[in-house]
């Protein structure tokens, strides 16, 4: 039995990862590879880096820390202020770098990693997704994590790349691919929730992105071959204010997240 772990991508609301994965190193479930895209594929890489429950606490220290508020914190004038200068994103990567390199090292690589990993990026120039496996782990995982608009793309051999969520969002097939049998999928909440008929604009785009979002992740769970089972963790379901978290900075409702996505991910654990 080989052992896979998928995370997905979904910005702050990555947070539930975390718990999911307090729950499942205390089930004594230990990953033997790992695929990540966006927020997954940091979540992933700390993990791949240290395999053992320590990095659960390293993670909430690093999500609760002034890093990650940095991330996407600068004040309006500054984004506004950068947008006019770039023109295509509002907030300044170093942030996001910084946090990495505190949780991974100043120039960690894929072959040093305790756990196998694959990340994924959206290639703009191919119009395709691509895999990084191997080589520097930093920029493949900051490729994974540029959301268009809010950061800037990442550019690797003169490729650029951004979020990994837009051509992936749960890479559950790419794990089944690598070998993964038994799969435990780390999703943020977002396949839990219904969707119906918009009746007003702003729910056109939501309610579009999210069939976007959605759509590979039900074929390929419809596509399971024999021999593989597919475990998806519980996020503890919908918070209020979930649509408008876009910060790290409310640290009380970012840790009420990991709590509940770990007491759910537990119960469900104990039961199958």
């Amino acid at each position: 039995m080989t052992i896979g772990l998928v995370l997905g991508g979904g910005g702050v609301r990555g947070a539930v990862q975390v718990g999911m994965l307090r729950a499942l190193f205390e089930a004594g479930i230990v990953p033997d590879t790992i695929v990540g895209t966006s927020i997954g594929a940091i979540n992933g890489a700390a993990v791949a880096h240290d395999p053992t429950i320590a990095v659960v606490d390293r993670l909430v220290e690093a999500w609760a820390s002034p890093a990650a508020a940095a991330i996407y914190g600068d004040s309006w004038p500054k984004q506004l202020r950068r947008l006019a200068k770039s023109r295509t994103h509002l907030n300044d990567p170093a942030p996001l770098r910084a946090l990495l390199v505190d949780m991974l090292g100043e120039e960690p690589t894929f072959e040093a990693l305790a756990v196998p990993l694959a990340v994924t990026a959206a290639s703009i120039e191919r119009a395709a997704e691509r895999w990084f496996d191997s080589g520097p782990l930093i920029p493949a995982v900051l490729a994974s994590s540029s959301v268009p608009g809010i950061l800037p793309a990442t550019v690797i051999d003169g490729e650029h790349f951004v979020d990994g969520g837009i051509v992936n969002s749960i890479p559950l097939g790419e794990a089944i691919r690598r070998g993964a049998t038994r799969v435990y999928v780390l999703q943020v909440g977002r396949i839990e929730e219904s969707l119906v008929a918009p009746d007003k604009p702003s729910d056109v785009a939501r309610v579009s992105f999210e069939i976007a979002r959605r759509h590979r992740f039900s074929r390929e769970i419809d596509m399971v071959p024999e021999g593989v089972s597919v475990h998806v963790l519980p996020s503890g379901g919908a918070k209020p204010g979930d649509e408008k978290l876009t910060s790290y900075r409310k640290l009380d409702a970012t840790r009420a997240r990991i709590d509940a996505a770990y007491e759910a991910s537990a119960r469900y654990l104990a039961q199958s």
